[in-house]
């Protein structure tokens, strides 16, 4: 049997294997870091609706986390006859399952938000008495802050490189969701601040900005997902260009001597490829031999293609991707 494997691939490359496995690890890492932020915060929320926010955002972010790991435990499990296609849907399901709790958070936060700033709410911010000293609760909730975005920055990093090499969606939302939670942080201290000034909408608004950033990260989460589950066209990582793979398989058909046209469809599963080729051959007879060759040349192409079909046809069906659209975003 082919190194290659034309249908049901579970497996990774040495590459993708170290990959995953330091993924893994930040996941772990991350909800460690976090679980020990939210509590942190929680001593130093106060009345500020700002901080109560960024504190509720930091136990969302806790999901794209909890659902990759959850995700891989049914990615890992090979094809069988009542999942003939694997459960490398599992991903997709667990992106879905982070934008739309995103979304439905930030929604009813923004909501929050809004009602205080209509209301004209004053939030007040007391004293705490330290060592002995009375100081200000506002100067604790922004050194809080300042030293809770450190880590973000080190794990959102260290994810969006592997995200690329995992092909993984989850893995990318959740580094881009840490590398912009300076934003969350930076409103709260703003708000927090507002409120120490005298300024007392500026906490209502630092928390409408909060929530808006949670709302933007649930959509877009959201509509990946969905979109994804829906067979779209495969698009690259993050979801900015149909995936180059599509062309580059097309290009090896069409170089093929016995093949004078060709197309693919080409979806993605959650990590992996199902990829069908049409191709229509210059004579009307082909061998299983050329078939099977074929199939095993575009699974060779790249670690993504999972399941590999090639179909013989007279026509090329309409919506098939002839390598021609490329740059289209469709």
């Amino acid at each position: 049997m082919s190194v290659h494997h034309q249908f049901g691939r579970t497996d990774l490359p040495p590459e993708q294997q170290q990959a995953l496995k330091k993924a893994v690890r930040w996941e772990y890492a991350t909800i460690g870091y976090t679980v020990c932020t939210i509590i942190l915060v929680a001593f130093v929320v106060g009345n500020s609706q700002a901080m109560r926010t960024a504190w509720i955002e930091d136990m969302l972010s806790l999901i794209p986390q909890i659902s990759f790991l959850i995700a891989l435990i049914f990615v890992r499990r090979g094809p069988t006859v009542d999942h003939p296609y694997g459960m490398h849907r599992a991903m997709g399901i667990g992106h879905l399952v982070a934008g739309v709790a995103l979304l439905a958070v930030g929604l009813n936060l923004a909501f929050e938000a809004v009602s205080g700033l209509i209301a004209a709410e004053h939030p007040t911010i007391g004293t705490v008495n330290l060592f002995g000293h009375t100081i200000w609760l506002g100067w604790l909730m922004v050194g809080v802050m300042l030293i809770v975005v450190i880590g973000p920055f080190i794990y959102g990093h260290a994810k969006a490189k592997l995200a690329p090499l995992l092909h993984n969606k989850i893995l990318y939302a959740d580094a881009d969701m840490a590398k912009a939670d300076w934003q969350t942080n930076a409103a709260s201290i703003v708000g927090v601040l507002g409120v120490g000034l005298g300024v007392w909408w500026l906490d209502g608004a630092a928390a409408l900005f909060i929530s808006l950033s949670i709302i933007w990260d649930g959509f877009r989460n959201t509509k990946g997902a969905v979109v994804d589950l829906m067979d779209h066209r495969a698009r690259t990582y993050d979801d900015k260009d149909p995936h180059p793979l599509a062309r580059e398989i097309v290009e090896h058909l069409r170089a093929q001597p016995w093949i004078r046209d060709a197309a693919v469809r080409m979806r993605d599963q959650g990590q992996v490829f199902h990829v069908e080729a049409f191709i229509i051959p210059r004579k009307s007879r082909v061998s299983v031999t050329q078939i099977d060759e074929v199939s095993e040349a575009i699974s060779a192409m790249d670690w993504n293609v999972q399941d590999v079909v090639v179909i013989p046809c007279t026509r090329l069906p309409d919506e098939a991707d002839d390598g021609l659209n490329y740059k289209d975003a469709g």
